[in-house]
């Protein structure tokens, strides 16, 4: 068993086998997105093909063409010029899985330990671990060697790629999936090494498939690097395929891989002419540039120490704000300037130590260590003269804020406390439903829910205006004034919220008395309403019946129906009753009632309006089915009156049809008797027109009655139209067929003997009586008048058509 999961355990490239051993991962990258098994399948398929291309071959499926072992062979010859065993050309299953295994045992004798993969997988075409194989391949053959400064594999590409696209704008190579995703990645690597092929300044980062199509084409055009990845695909996808992108890139660099050796040799030659003239040109810079931070941390710590105080807030926050300027303005490129000097300094000691030159020494007093001891100097009075705002700030704050928001939260008092007194004070409750004076009770109940949770708010408003008592702030006696008008308001209120509760629960209890009949009556009123509105539709309702057992139901509904009003009657009379306690209650206690009940809109004028209208309803249902009934009835008898008459025709239909059929095969005397015979037998027919006639009429009378079934009979008037029509159709072309018999009897000679064998013949051969023979019935019937239809199947196929002419036409 191989395992792609410890890739190159023994690998000979210590970096490499480290990355492939993390790599291999490949059950859960396929797991985590679908659309990378897409994305590999086209990349590994083009990448095995630009191999095989070589030894004349390619795959097109690449589960299903490395089943055999014999291109998996192929393919790992071309790459590692290497012969391997000769492979078994058998189409069995062992042949397949020796082949693969001789695949697997090439690989791992390369140094690359793999498990959890078998021969059996390969030759099922288990995709994933066909994959998997394909890729450790691929990092074995194709990545692996890749080095790059001391660093190999999948580091030393994508440090090769870092290198090669680091000039070009919008290129940031950081990975193998996302830096890729614009194409701007993979036209940087073409320009790099062939300007000449892209104009890479036209291209446009909003683009991505543009510009992938436009990488990939030269690519494949130019470069002989087959198009492995598709652009849709790629932009398509939050997070492209890992592998396939490295699988393509490592195509790149093993294209450019001389060019590369050729533009390093060239740059460490530039490198070591420019390296004087870069250490003399940093000397002077850093002189300069010590000097000028020097001599601005020396004016500005003068500034950071002036500790004059100001009189007002506004004052202290100009400083402030100079202050902010000088931390976000000034101060941020003088960090940046010593960042500068410092990275300066250290990389100019270095190029000189490795340059065998002796170390830099700055003029007096610009040492690093000078300016990070006059900088802490500097920061020193920045932190003491912030610290020195801030708390002149917050001294001058407290007084104005205090005020502030004491006039505040007085304000919010005063806008909610407008108009409570007068909302109090007023008697809306005197005129109101019990449910109303319940709602003013719990809107009461609210309002000394919020009353309460204003007691904070005046408690607050007494604390501040104490602490700026003995804060001695200027204007106390306002504050002092405002405060007592509040605390006397808020006494009042409380008196006046207690008084209207006590109100409005005597009010309540003088109501519930007549509210609880109000509710009795819409509990019985609603019922009794329904029942009404239902019963008046139920009597207005249309009916449609089509026989006497659905008239016959109404009827039986509705008798059950008049049975139940003595009872509604009386239950009528006793809701009619409840209203009246109520207006006497109401009249006795000097009650103002409302608009109505609150439970119900249903009136007493309104159920009794709704009563008489019933009441009236009822004979005019009862007329209506008793005429539907006499309606019901003389259609049934129309019914079995079409029924009698359909059956005795139906049945002398059928008894006809059978004769005729019987006479049309056993006909016998001369075919002058049979013919008159035949005319005989057809007016006979023809004479029981009249009663195709009469039901004709009992037909158009059940349509004009609208009469769709008939539960008498199973014949329909269509039925007995085809069949009269079929049975005179019949006669007429039993008649035609012995005429035509009579004109080839005389046309050829034949004796009425011959006539009678064929006849006899023809009738013994029509085993199913169809009056016509089959193919195998026609033959035969031929064998039997001596013809040797296996002689000559052409002249036998002829005679066939010929003899069945020659049977059918006597």
């Amino acid at each position: 068993m191989v395992d792609y999961h410890a890739a190159n355990n023994q690998s000979t490239v210590g970096g490499a086998q480290t990355y492939m051993e993390q790599e291999n991962d490949w059950d859960r990258d396929l797991l985590l997105d679908p659309a990378w098994e897409k994305q590999q399948r086209k990349t590994f398929t083009a990448w095995c093909n630009s191999h095989l291309r070589k030894a004349g071959t390619q795959i097109e499926n690449i589960e299903q063409d490395f089943r055999d072992g014999l291109k998996l062979m192929l393919l790992l010859e071309v790459i590692s010029g290497e012969r391997l065993p000769k492979p078994e050309r058998g189409k069995m299953r062992v042949h397949k899985i020796n082949n693969v295994n001789k695949a697997l045992d090439f690989i791992a004798s390369k140094g690359v330990k793999l498990v959890s993969i078998g021969a059996e997988e390969i030759v099922d075409g288990n995709a994933k671990m066909t994959l998997g194989m394909i890729w450790t391949i691929i990092l074995r053959f194709a990545i692996q060697d890749i080095s790059v400064e001391e660093t190999s594999a999948k580091e030393g590409l994508l440090l090769w790629c870092q290198r090669k696209t680091a000039p070009y704008k919008n290129v940031n190579v950081q990975n193998f999936h996302i830096s890729w995703k614009d194409g701007l990645a993979f036209n940087a690597l073409i320009h790099r090494h062939r300007p000449d092929l892209i104009d890479y300044d036209s291209l446009r980062k909003d683009d991505p498939v543009t510009n992938l199509n436009n990488a990939f084409e030269v690519a494949e055009k130019h470069l002989d690097i087959p198009k492995m990845l598709d652009a849709e695909d790629i932009v398509g996808t939050l997070r492209p395929d890992e592998k396939a992108i490295m699988t393509y890139v490592s195509c790149f660099y093993h294209a450019f891989s001389g060019a590369q050796k050729a533009e390093t040799a060239a740059n460490r030659i530039c490198k070591v002419l420019a390296v004087n003239q870069e250490n003399e040109q940093m000397m002077e810079d850093y002189e300069k540039l010590a000097s000028d931070l020097l001599e601005w941390i020396r004016r500005t710590i003068p500034w950071l120490e002036n500790r004059t105080q100001e009189k007002t807030v506004n004052d202290m926050q100009v400083k402030q704000e100079d202050f902010r300027d000088y931390r976000c303005v000034h101060k941020p490129p003088k960090v940046q300037e010593k960042c500068q000097l410092e990275i300066s300094f250290n990389t100019l000691q270095t190029k000189l130590r490795l340059s065998n030159r002796p170390a830099f020494m700055p003029s007096e007093g610009r040492m690093v260590s000078d300016i990070n001891k006059a900088w802490h100097n500097l920061e020193g009075a920045e932190k003491g003269y912030e610290e020195w705002i801030l708390s002149e700030i917050r001294r001058l704050e407290r007084l104005e804020h205090l005020a502030v928001k004491f006039h505040q939260k007085c304000a919010i008092h005063e806008s909610w406390t407008d108009g409570k007194e007068a909302m109090l004070t007023q008697k809306d409750y005197e005129t109101c439903t019990l449910s109303e004076v319940k709602a003013l009770l719990r809107k009461h109940e609210a309002f000394e829910s919020d009353l309460a949770a204003h007691q904070d708010r005046v408690e607050q408003i007494a604390a501040i205006a104490q602490e700026l008592n003995e804060l001695d702030y200027y204007d106390a006696a306002s504050v002092n004034a405002r405060c007592q008008k509040i605390c006397d308001q808020w006494d009042v209120l409380g008196a006046l919220t207690h008084k209207r509760k006590e109100s409005l629960e005597r009010t309540e209890k003088q109501l519930e008395s007549i509210d609880e009949l109000y509710l009795e009556y819409a509990k019985r009123a609603a019922p009794f309403n329904n029942w009404m509105e239902g019963a008046m539709e139920d009597l207005q309702d249309m009916f449609i019946v089509h026989n006497i057992e659905e008239i016959q139901g109404l009827i039986t509904a509705h008798e059950q129906f008049k049975s139940t009003l003595p009872e509604a009657n009386k239950e009528r009379e006793a809701i009619q009753s409840i209203q009246s306690e109520v207006q006497k209650i109401a009249q006795s206690n000097g009650i103002k009632l409302s608009s109505g009940n609150p439970y119900t809109s249903i009136t007493p004028e309104s159920i009794n309006s709704k009563w008489e209208q019933a009441m009236a309803m009822v004979p005019l249902r009862d007329n209506a089915l008793q005429e539907e009934l006499n309606k019901q009835n003389s259609n049934d008898t129309l019914r079995a009156t079409f029924a009698t008459q359909a059956n005795t025709v139906g049945a002398y239909i059928q008894a006809k049809m059978e004769e005729v059929g019987r006479i049309s095969i056993e006909m016998n005397g001369t075919l002058e008797d049979q013919l008159t015979n035949l005319k005989e037998y057809q007016k006979s027919i023809i004479s029981y027109t009249p009663e195709i006639n009469k039901l004709e009429g009992y037909h158009q009378h059940i349509q004009e009655a609208l009469i769709f079934d008939n539960q008498y009979t199973s014949y329909t008037m269509e039925h007995l139209r085809v069949g009269w029509e079929q049975l005179l159709t019949t006669i007429a072309r039993t008649i035609n067929e012995v005429e035509n018999q009579i004109l080839t009897r005389d046309a050829k000679g034949i004796s009425q003997e011959q006539l009678y064998e064929y006849r006899a013949s023809f009738n013994h051969f029509d085993k199913d009586h169809s009056g016509a023979l089959q193919a195998e019935e026609f033959k035969a019937c031929l064998i039997s008048l001596g013809y040797d239809v296996e002689k000559d199947k052409q002249v036998g196929a002829q005679g066939l058509d010929g003899g069945r002419a020659g049977v059918i036409g006597v």
